[in-house]
């Protein structure tokens, strides 16, 4: 059922041992900054997003990047070591 006005959008962000995926109708022409307050991750699961690079659908964005109908809101993490330093490092180690 949907409503006038709204349009449904997820929100999903990742640590290594938790996993948040929330589902939210929002207001037509919400930014992603205003979807993810309105998605409650940040008092959840105790981050600031304001740092985070954030995305849709693996795609960069900026935080005043509207969302549409459908849309996956991704909150990343930076990453602790460069993936090609680390399979580095993993071959050193065999």
């Amino acid at each position: 059922m949907t409503e006038a006005g709204t349009i449904l959008v997820e929100v999903a962000y990742a640590e290594p041992r938790r996993q948040f995926l929330r589902a939210l109708r929002v207001p037509v022409g919400s930014t992603v900054a205003q979807v993810i307050a309105a998605s409650g991750v940040e008092r959840e699961c105790g981050i600031d997003a304001n740092g985070l690079s954030v995305g849709l659908w693996s795609k960069p964005v900026a935080r005043d990047a509207c969302a549409h109908e459908g849309d996956r809101v991704e909150i990343y993490r930076p990453l602790k070591i460069d993936p090609k330093e680390a399979r580095r490092l993993r071959a050193q180690r065999r």
